[in-house]
């Protein structure tokens, strides 16, 4: 499995986001601060996600995804398109509920030649840990299965703030 990568783009407030190999928590904060800054922009007009090349996603950046559709209803009041042509990870993003809050689209880009890559950006543990706690809460907010999947974890990851 190759290692995680997230490549963007942006073209007059259209945004693509696609995740590439093992995406994990080591990204979260680099992810969390690019939707900060795609929000935060005044021309903002839409997301994709794209996960037609990951190889794996985990729950961390899945609850960081789940944050990004929520705020996007919230803020801009549409519903993003979160790209999977991975039967394994279309089956989690289903039983997870992001299906209530993503349009769930099997079909890739037809390019991705305008993506940059997004640097790596180290966070100190506790902002990573905060971050794997938030993104945690989000995902036990989608349905029931995610709430007792996760509670355990957000629990103990309480417990040690």
């Amino acid at each position: 499995m190759q290692p995680g990568r997230i490549m963007v783009a942006e073209h007059h407030g259209s945004n693509v986001i696609k995740l590439v190999g093992d995406v994990r928590l080591t990204l979260c904060n680099v992810l969390d601060d690019y939707f900060e800054e795609m929000f935060s922009s005044t021309d903002f007009s839409s997301v994709i996600v794209d996960l037609t090349e990951a190889d794996n996603v985990d729950s961390t950046t899945l609850g960081l995804l789940a944050k990004l559709a929520l705020m996007t209803r919230n803020r801009f009041n549409f519903v993003p398109v979160i790209l999977s042509t991975n039967p394994d990870i279309t089956r989690v993003l289903q039983s997870m509920g992001f299906d209530r809050v993503f349009k769930i689209r099997q079909h890739p880009l037809s390019t991705d030649q305008d993506l940059g890559e997004l640097p790596q950006v180290e966070g100190s543990e506790g902002q990573v840990k905060q971050k794997v706690l938030e993104a945690h809460r989000v995902l036990m907010g989608l349905n029931d299965t995610n709430k007792a999947r996760f509670r355990e974890l957000v629990s103990m990851l309480e417990k040690k703030y």
